[in-house]
């Protein structure tokens, strides 16, 4: 690991050489190891997100408290068309007005902000999250509280990181500090943490670097525990050992929770769409979403704020009469024959729920939403499975369970993360293999139709996506505008031999482009292939430059990406290669010998310890 001292000036920081700070990161530097110093670093990561995830939810459970504590559970109640609007609404003003930026989508901006600001988050980063995502899923916002806290975790870890100067490298692992510990925390799940980092954020670690994401994933963890008690998030007791019997039902409910997890995405990604066209219109906005949101929740009260209490009732629950719970509240409540169509349409309704309340002003992650469309998914496969007789008899519970798995796994693209965190949130261990069977057959699924995750699919779309392998990880980071040599000498296509001889010797290189008087390249000069006259000055007046220039063997656009720069260099074996805009005037020139000198110590800096 390089020394941080390469890292950001004082200046950039917002501190002087002679400030208490700059003294304090100076002594740290010449007395504390940048290696020690990292894992010092990751305890307080850990430490703070664990507040963090602490005070997320204790605001949300008391605004909720406030809220719904004096509801009628058997019959509806109409504040559920009041409250999320109210809470959405103050959340836009909260953005709008105080935040002043887009702190939607938490796990994506995390993913840019690694993929081109070198894992920079802005310093609000670390609360206006947390007290967003608290109001919106308080009055009842239709998502999880996962992704604000993720981000808040990442934010604390970039923030420390550029306090004290740390490099570029360091602030990567340090942001995948924070999200592990986020995890960890809000989950009681550290390896869950570990393993999420590892498949939904971060491109290739080292030994050296999986210590620090551990010691903030177990710090949060332990720290939380302290906080709220050692009750696991979600009541699960598994009755009897898993099966081989069961096999079957688990590969199709894996492929059923692919399936619903590309629902889930396409059905995300065409909401967004559509409140994206109001981008502007604010009002509108509100007023779309509110008219989504409101009756939804009325009718089926499971999809108020975050629905972990749905979840355990049907991750607790035996008969009939235990899951028609999940009923309280709503219009069909009483109405034991209404139970599956029930859940069958809060299955489909979730999303466009989520979609709502981010769409209209709302702050909140897929998470969580996730993982309840994965419990209703699968409560629902073993419900029919059972009621026709399909195979052996399954237990309604643990499909509950699987199907949490299943349908994470698909939408985030992240099977391992699934596996560990329903084992972990749960209890439920000695469900290993089923839980592996499914979350394979649902990403095997559901890779199929879609190659990016929720969270990488949008990033993905503008090219702007790292991933786990190096050189394309190198060549997404790679700016095409920083590799442009921009100091060149141009010559006229009228020029004669005489005068281009005198702008060769001008020139650092061997390449003059030919311009016309508006700036388009016609063509260029070649000066290694000019020695047979270059030296001849009887010669100097008898030639002109567009009888000597030639045409590039491949020109290239100011939009294009590095990987396609790299394609074409090595399709054409060309030195140089001119830079074009939108209107073929020249941007400058690209070097092959300065492109890979680049690439080769960007690959160094990122596989090193």
């Amino acid at each position: 690991m390089k020394n941080s001292s390469t890292a950001a000036t004082y200046d950039e920081l917002g501190y002087s050489d002679t400030s208490y700070m700059a003294k304090v990161v100076k002594w740290r530097q010449e007395h504390i190891g940048d290696r020690q110093f990292v894992i010092f670093l990751s305890f307080l990561v850990g430490f703070f997100a664990a507040v963090a995830a602490f005070v997320l939810h204790w605001l949300i459970e008391e605004i909720q408290l406030l809220l719904t504590d004096s509801f009628e559970r058997n019959t509806f109640n109409w504040m559920y068309l009041v409250y999320p609007v109210i809470g959405i609404y103050l959340t836009s003003l909260f953005v709008r007005y105080v935040v002043k930026d887009e702190i939607s989508h938490g796990i994506t901006r995390i993913l840019y902000a690694i993929s081109s600001k070198r894992s920079r988050l802005k310093g609000h980063n670390c609360y206006t999250s947390v007290i967003a995502s608290a109001i919106t899923i308080g009055f009842g916002g239709s998502v999880g509280a996962e992704a604000p806290i993720v981000l808040t975790g990442s934010a604390i870890g970039s923030n420390l990181g550029q306090l004290f100067k740390m490099d570029n490298k360091t602030l990567m692992l340090l942001v995948g500090c924070g999200a592990a510990a986020a995890i960890g925390g809000i989950f009681k799940a550290p390896i869950a943490g570990l393993v999420f980092t590892l498949e939904v954020l971060m491109i290739d670690l080292t030994m050296a670097s999986l210590l620090p994401i551990l010691i903030a994933s177990v710090t949060a963890t332990c720290f939380t525990y302290i906080f709220t008690g050692s009750q696991s998030m979600f009541s699960f007791h598994l009755d009897s050992p898993w099966p081989v019997s069961h096999v079957p039902a688990n590969i199709l409910l894996g492929i059923f929770g692919g399936i619903v997890s590309l629902y889930f995405i396409r059905a995300m990604t065409a909401c967004e769409g559509v409140f994206g066209k109001l981008k502007n219109h604010p009002v509108g906005k509100l007023l779309l979403g509110a008219g989504i949101l409101s009756p939804l929740i009325f009718l089926f009260p499971s999809l108020y704020g975050e629905g972990y209490s749905s979840i355990n009732i049907l991750l607790s629950g035996h008969t009939m009469a235990d899951w028609s719970n999940i009923l309280h509240n709503s219009p069909f409540s009483g109405n034991d024959n209404m139970l599956l169509p029930y859940i069958a349409m809060v299955l489909l309704t979730k999303v466009f729920a989520t979609s709502a309340t981010n769409g209209g002003g709302g702050c909140g992650g897929t998470f969580a939403p996730s993982l309840f469309i994965g419990a209703f998914a699968g409560f629902l496969f073993a419900r029919l499975w059972n009621m026709y007789g399909i195979g052996v008899y399954v237990p309604e519970k643990n499909f509950a369970l699987l199907g949490m798995a299943g349908v994470m796994a698909g939408v985030m693209h992240a099977p391992l993360t699934g596996i560990f965190l329903i084992a972990e949130i749960t209890g439920g261990y000695q469900m290993f293999i089923p839980l592996m069977i499914v979350c394979i057959c649902s990403y095997l699924t559901i890779f199929i139709f879609e190659p990016h995750s929720i969270y990488g699919m949008r990033l993905a779309r503008q090219g702007k996506l790292i991933t786990h392998h190096t050189d394309r990880a190198v060549l997404t980071l790679m700016s095409l505008d920083s590799v442009i040599d921009r100091n060149y000498t141009s010559v006229s296509s009228d020029m004669d031999l005489a005068s281009l001889v005198h702008a060769i010797s001008k020139s650092h290189t061997n390449v003059l482009p030919v311009l016309d008087s508006a700036g388009n390249l016609l063509g260029e000069i070649d000066m290694t292939k000019l020695r047979h006259i270059i030296f001849r000055t009887e010669l100097y007046h008898h030639f002109k430059v567009r009888q000597l220039m030639s045409q590039p063997e491949a020109t290239l656009l100011v939009s294009d990406k590095m990987d396609v720069v790299m394609k074409r260099f090595e399709q054409t074996d060309a030195t140089m290669l001119p830079v074009l805009d939108t209107d073929h005037h020249l941007r400058g020139y690209i070097s092959r010998t300065h492109m890979y000198a680049m690439y080769r110590k960007m690959v160094a800096d990122l596989s090193e310890d």
